[in-house]
């Protein structure tokens, strides 16, 4: 089949096994008048996912660096900004991957819209049960499904990177992988704590893959830092290519496509 880095598809899915694996810890009880609202808002959303997803054209780079982890037997830490939840989940949607979900009312219906994408959750917040959350990640990792966290979620700041995907790589030898998607024409949500990204209907998009960061089972608090700041700046640049993408010139994107492509 032709390789993701030279073709537009209305969809293209990576080529892993799925595993559609859902899994939870304690979630805090929440007054009825919110746990009614629950399912309306997550069928809500759904339909707009459900709708919107199928017309995006993603132009895929960097995702051999993916598949290379993946043949050498381990998993992946996926980590990205909060902004772009949206058309992520659709491209990588019933893959089974473990996604960290806040414990708040926003993250119970959240976590509905992302398991009917065929997506795992572990429960956890900044502030209450994110070791758990943890514990649970790296359970999975170890049974050969990957997890990913919505680096800056639940509730920012913006594009600060939160440290989860650096303890969870020490613990389980897998790789952290960055990644960012920009669209060609989108609604952005400035009123919103991670400027949302609501892509318009037939837009083309492209996701950039980073090349896995490794952290040393024997790394010390120094060590993880260094980590956790490569983190940061790979994070960035991803953005920054792809949010500028679609003004660049084609020699200048041609010479990104190459750079992903190595």
């Amino acid at each position: 089949m032709p390789h993701p880095n030279t073709i537009f598809e209305t969809v293209k899915q990576p080529e892993q096994e799925p595993v559609n694996l859902h899994y939870d810890t304690r979630l805090p009880s929440l007054p009825w008048t919110r746990r009614i609202q629950i399912p309306f808002i997550a069928a809500a959303v759904y339909g707009v996912i459900r709708t919107l997803g199928p017309t995006l054209r993603y132009e895929v780079l960097g995702w051999q660096h993916a598949e290379r982890v993946h043949a050498s037997g381990k998993r992946i830490i996926w980590a990205f900004w909060h902004r772009i939840i949206l058309p992520i989940v659709w491209w990588h949607r019933h893959h089974g991957v473990v996604v960290m979900n806040t414990t708040a009312f926003d993250g119970q219906w959240t976590r509905k819209v992302i398991e009917w994408l065929g997506f795992g959750t572990a429960q956890g917040s900044s502030s209450r049960g994110g070791l758990r959350g943890l514990a649970v990640m790296a359970k999975r990792l170890e049974e050969g499904v990957d997890c990913a966290f919505t680096i800056d979620g639940p509730r920012g700041p913006r594009y600060v990177a939160k440290p989860g995907p650096v303890m969870l790589a020490r613990k389980t030898g897998c790789p952290i992988m960055v990644f960012h998607i920009g669209i060609e024409r989108g609604k952005t949500f400035t009123k919103t704590w991670d400027h949302f990204l609501l892509p318009m209907p037939f837009a083309r998009a492209v996701i950039l893959f980073a090349p896995p960061i490794y952290v040393p089972a024997d790394a010390d608090a120094e060590a993880m830092e260094a980590k956790h700041a490569e983190m940061q700046r790979e994070l960035e640049r991803v953005r920054d290519i792809a949010d500028a993408w679609f003004l660049l010139s084609p020699q200048t994107r041609e010479k990104h496509r190459a750079e992903f492509s190595r």
